[in-house]
């Protein structure tokens, strides 16, 4: 919570950690989560979108040494993301995410999400380090 800006309903990441370059995350699916409200009624699964949110902010773990106190990592892009299996209730999702460059401000990474092993989303994905 030190290095995510991120609160209540928003905060996507009950643990993180980073070992050897790489950052490892994990999720608890609740179920009673609001992006599940309505995606879909009687078959909830978590939204790609919301993968991808919880894949950058374990990712933000590594970003810990860039931070100089009061910069917060803002999403600047997402490439190559691919779907491959879906993530639901009860499902504990786990992240691998690595910084593959860095550039003054700008950060991009590579990552994977699975739930049992099992690869849900893979994805690259940038951000850029702003101040306020």
């Amino acid at each position: 919570m030190k290095i995510l800006p991120h609160r209540d309903a928003m905060l996507l990441v009950d643990q993180a950690s980073v070992k050897d370059g790489v950052a490892r995350g994990s999720y608890r699916v609740r179920g009673d989560e609001w992006f599940l409200q309505g995606h879909f009624p009687g078959n909830p699964v978590v939204p790609g979108v919301v993968l991808c949110e919880m894949l950058a902010q374990a990712a933000c773990v590594l970003m810990a040494d860039g931070l100089k106190g009061n910069e917060t990592p803002y999403f600047t892009g997402l490439n190559n993301v691919r779907f491959r299996s879906m993530v639901r209730p009860g499902d504990l999702f786990e992240s691998e995410c690595v910084i593959t460059k860095s550039k003054g401000m700008f950060y991009f990474a590579s990552g994977k999400g699975s739930v049992g092993g099992k690869t849900c989303v893979t994805g690259d994905f940038s951000f850029a380090l702003i101040r306020g």
